[in-house]
């Protein structure tokens, strides 16, 4: 063939040039803000720049594009309702007795 083996198999030499994916990243982030490195990586993929999940966080880490965290209301009590409400246990009114109860 004409060339040595090392040469044919050896990896041509790319510019570590991280700008284009971080300005990327950046839109993304400005447009969805709750996008972590998972959704940034699916949207990333989805423009055409193939890039390894842990770059993905390393320059998100290092840029300081970290997501809002999105808390959602969870109701624990339906407080909307016609029966009676009881009160705390500790808040229950006071009889008016002086003398001790039976048994103590």
């Amino acid at each position: 063939m004409g060339m040595a083996r090392s040469t044919y198999f050896d990896r041509p030499q790319r510019a570590a040039d991280d700008t284009a994916i971080v300005e990327a990243m950046f839109a993304i982030s400005d447009a969805f803000e709750f996008y972590g490195y998972r959704r940034v990586g699916a949207d990333l993929r989805q423009q055409g720049l193939v890039v390894n999940h842990t770059k993905i966080r390393r320059l998100m880490r290092e840029h300081g594009l970290q997501p809002r965290i999105r808390r959602r209301f969870v109701a624990t009590a339906d407080s909307d309702h016609d029966d009676p409400i009881f009160p705390e246990p500790g808040q229950r009114p006071c009889s008016g007795r002086t003398e001790p109860a039976l048994g103590q």
